[in-house]
């Protein structure tokens, strides 16, 4: 599973007084717990006013590459801003994200070209997230199609099928793994990912439905998600859904990661 690490975001009332208050401590202190947890790339996202938002990023990746070795994953819903910090960046990591909306796949695509980056794509356009299957897996050939233009193949892309919450469509995770299904008969090998909170969105005991759709998603065939790392349980249902499907030879993945703390609680 690559895990893409979601907790330094603007969106956060924390992280948000912390990018206010050029608080770089704190912001290290979020990229090395996640980076100690596992995460494979660690997401920046300012989620601050427009006119601030570029600095305010370019602020974020200063700290975080200072602090972590790990790849940056860049977030910004304006493809603009991307695109201002991009050159910033340390090493080749994720762009978060093109999708069907806009200008975005004109602008970014093109600084993928000749180098190793990777990208989140969105299976929405201008009308929005479509409610049906073949719509999405039609936005997704769209994308894929674009980025062949600059060179860039599917081991490159990161499909989120932008999972919709199960409180307002109860079809949602059949349709999930429905789409997970036609885009990888489509390719093989490109990336299925997903925030690993949509799914509960309106729901009590969220953690306990993030989990279990964690472990029907990873079934399914997805291999990446946005997500908190240093949540042990959630770590712990990815590592154990591993195991049980023959993917962790003898369990040796689970049982390190048990050891160095990353999963569970300890029995009594």
């Amino acid at each position: 599973m690559i895990i893409i690490g979601e907790k330094i975001n603007g969106a956060t009332p924390a992280v948000r007084a912390a990018i206010e208050k050029r608080d770089a401590k704190f912001i290290a202190e979020q990229a090395i717990k996640q980076e100690h947890a596992g995460a494979d790339f660690i997401d920046v996202c300012a989620g601050t006013t427009p006119e601030l938002e570029t600095e305010a990023l370019k602020w974020l990746m200063a700290v975080v590459q200072d602090a972590t070795e790990t790849p940056l994953c860049i977030d910004s819903h304006n493809p603009r801003v991307i695109e201002a910090v991009f050159k910033y960046a340390h090493k080749p990591g994720l762009i978060n994200s093109i999708s069907g909306e806009g200008d975005k796949c004109e602008v970014l695509l093109p600084l993928m070209e000749g180098n190793s980056w990777e990208v989140i794509g969105l299976t929405c356009d201008n009308k929005g997230i479509p409610g049906d299957v073949q719509t999405k897996v039609d936005i997704a050939k769209i994308m894929v199609d674009k980025a062949a233009k600059f060179g860039i193949t599917t081991e490159r892309i990161h499909i989120d099928p932008c999972v919709l919450a199960l409180s307002t469509d109860n079809d949602s995770l059949l349709n999930f793994i429905n789409e997970i299904e036609q885009i990888r008969a489509l390719y093989p090998t490109i990336h299925i990912t997903s925030g690993s909170s949509n799914i509960s969105f309106g729901l009590p005991a969220r953690s306990l439905m993030n989990q279990t759709f964690m472990a029907l998603a990873i079934q399914a065939g997805m291999d990446s998600a946005v997500m908190d790392p240093t949540n042990r349980d959630m770590m712990g249902t990815i590592f154990a859904t591993y195991a049980l499907l023959g993917k962790d030879k003898y369990c040796r993945a689970y049982s390190k990661a048990y050891r160095q703390g990353k999963i569970g609680i300890a029995e009594k």
